[in-house]
């Protein structure tokens, strides 16, 4: 799977975990997820590349117990560190 591939699927996984998609220009200073207003969010930053933003959504998504049991590509499930369940 491709860095854009995997982007996309990350991104869905993260729409399915409840969390909110903004894609702003941030200059390459920030990103990431957040919660706030009783939602999550996950900011991407569009001056980054497919990769880093890749970085942002995996790294938000990494701590979120939520992702556990979600249906996700093999692949991602790679990035996550998730398990399957039984």
């Amino acid at each position: 799977m491709h860095t854009v591939e995997q982007l996309e699927a990350t991104l869905a996984v993260a729409k399915s975990a409840g969390y909110q998609i903004r894609q702003e220009w941030l200059g390459g200073a920030g990103g990431g997820g957040c919660q706030f207003g009783g939602q999550k969010w996950l900011f991407l930053d569009l001056a980054l590349g497919p990769a880093e933003q890749l970085d942002q959504v995996v790294d938000a998504l990494r701590d979120d117990p939520s992702v556990v049991g979600l249906a996700m590509p093999e692949a991602v499930r790679t990035l996550l560190g998730v398990r399957k369940t039984a």
